[in-house]
Order: C-alpha cells, then sequence, then structure tokens
C-alpha cells in the first residue's frame, strides 16, 4: 500500500501540467491577432473619413444681361441671358407675346428658342413654324443681349490689359477713338434692312458687319403659313450662307422659292446700304 501513494502524485501531477498547458493555450491567442485586426480597421475609416470634399468653385465669372425689347406684330419680346466664361449657359424671355392663341404659339416657341440659343451660342437659331414674329423678335433680343454681353467683356478686358494707351477709361459702349489696337472686332456692328415685302409675305434681313464684312445674315421675317413654313425653313439658311460668302447681295435665288429670295436679296442690299457698304 505505501508503494502506491507516489504513483498517485505522479498520476496527479502531470493531469495539473497538462490542464495548465492548456488554460494557457486558450487564453493566449485572444489578446493578440483578433485585437491587431480589430484596432486597425477603425485607423483606416478614420483616414477615409478625413479626406477634404470642398473644392474651389470658379463660377465666379458669371454673368446676367438682358436683351432689348424687341415689338412684334403680337407683342413685345425680351430675352435674358446668363453667361460664364463667354458661354451662354440660360437662356429665357422675360417677355413674350400673350393673350388669345398667343398664349400657345409662346409655350410651344419660348422652351425651343431657349434650347436653340444655348446650342447654337449666338442668334444663328431657326424660326420655330407657327411662331415667326414670336421667333424674330427673339432672335433680335438675343443678339442684343450678346452685343452687350461682348461689350462689356471688351471694356473689361481693355482696361486689364494696359496695351499702349495707358488710362483710356472708356465706359461700356462708345468707341473711344483708340485706332491701335484690334479696331475690326471692336467696331462690328449690326444693321437691320428694311422690310421687303413679296406676294407670300414680308423679308426682312439682319447682318453683322466685321472689318467691312458681313460675319453673319440672317431673316429676322420670312414668308409664314401653309406652304410657306416649308420653303422658308428650305432657302433661307441657304440665302443666309450665300449672303455672308459673297460679301454683297449678288446672290442666288433659291429654286422653289423665288419671291422670297428676291425680297432676301432686296432687304440685304438696304441692310448693306445702311452699314456704307
Amino acid at each position: 500500500m505505501k508503494k502506491s501513494h507516489p504513483i498517485r502524485r505522479v498520476v496527479l501531477a502531470t493531469a495539473a501540467t497538462v490542464s495548465g498547458i492548456v488554460l494557457l493555450l486558450s487564453l493566449k491567442p485572444s489578446s493578440d491577432p483578433t485585437a491587431a485586426a480589430a484596432g486597425a480597421a477603425p485607423q483606416q475609416t478614420a483616414g477615409v473619413q478625413e479626406s477634404p470634399q470642398g473644392g474651389s468653385s470658379q463660377q465666379t465669372g458669371s454673368q446676367t444681361v438682358t436683351g432689348d425689347v424687341v415689338k412684334t406684330q403680337y407683342g413685345p419680346v425680351q430675352v435674358q441671358l446668363t453667361l460664364s466664361g463667354g458661354k451662354i449657359t440660360k437662356a429665357e424671355a422675360v417677355q413674350a407675346p400673350k393673350g388669345g392663341t398667343s398664349d400657345q404659339k409662346t409655350a410651344l416657341a419660348v422652351p425651343k428658342l431657349n434650347q436653340e440659343a444655348l446650342a447654337a451660342q449666338s442668334a444663328d437659331i431657326d424660326a420655330v413654324s407657327g411662331a415667326t414674329y414670336t421667333s424674330g423678335g427673339y432672335k433680335q433680343s438675343l443678339q442684343s443681349a450678346l452685343d452687350k454681353a461682348k461689350a462689356a467683356g471688351n471694356s473689361a478686358s481693355s482696361g486689364s490689359s494696359g496695351s499702349g494707351s495707358a488710362g483710356s477709361g472708356s465706359s461700356g459702349s462708345g468707341s473711344s477713338g483708340s485706332s491701335s489696337s484690334g479696331s475690326s472686332s471692336a467696331q462690328a456692328k449690326t444693321v437691320t434692312g428694311d422690310v421687303a415685302q413679296t406676294q407670300y409675305g414680308p423679308v426682312q434681313v439682319r447682318i453683322t458687319v466685321s472689318g467691312g464684312r458681313i460675319s453673319k445674315a440672317e431673316a429676322v421675317q420670312a414668308p409664314s403659313g401653309g406652304t410657306s413654313d416649308q420653303k422658308t425653313a428650305l432657302a433661307i439658311p441657304k440665302l443666309n450662307q450665300e449672303a455672308v460668302a459673297a460679301g454683297s447681295a449678288d446672290i442666288d435665288a433659291v429654286s422653289g422659292a423665288t419671291y422670297t429670295s428676291g425680297g432676301y436679296k432686296q432687304s440685304l442690299q438696304s441692310a448693306l446700304d445702311k452699314a456704307g457698304g
């Protein structure tokens, strides 16, 4: 009986040692890799959230210009433009014909004219079928708004770039006689010819002359209604192109639109006479 006690002690000691090792192994991993992974994730998230979001928006150079009021047969038309960086970013009619059938025509025509002004970035836009007078007034007011914006841009640039003539305090529209720099672009002028009455309706041409040459031509009035709408839509763009290419009223008539072509040439010639060339 006495020899059995040491063996029991060895067995108990071994069991205690094994259980201790098991406890140590089970406790050690919980404090290392999991904590490290959990501690790394929040730091990365915080780093992403700290990245700055605000950038400096450079839309400080936008300007709003309102064109002249143009009287039409059905009421006044006036266009207002918003420009940024020299480009039209918004066009709207602050006045347009209203009352009776004009309400419906204005509702159909003005949104299209606004879109065309944005797309063309000029007053060289097509008239909306069925709203010829409104379209003509819109284009005329749009051109005056563009002229005002250009004049304001020219005065701002001439004030900042002191090329030669110091202290040329020209305010806006007047052409102050500095005939040395860029007078041809600054001297661009828009002239509207007389109304030419034709068998199918009035025709009136407006031109922009720069440096003694026609840089732009458009019909602010043209025959409308019935088959005239289709003929006008085909003829006027060709006549405009020919006027710019020829630089005179010596242009060919468009086949199928003889009367419109004749009225166009007549009004174009009167515009050239008014422009002095």
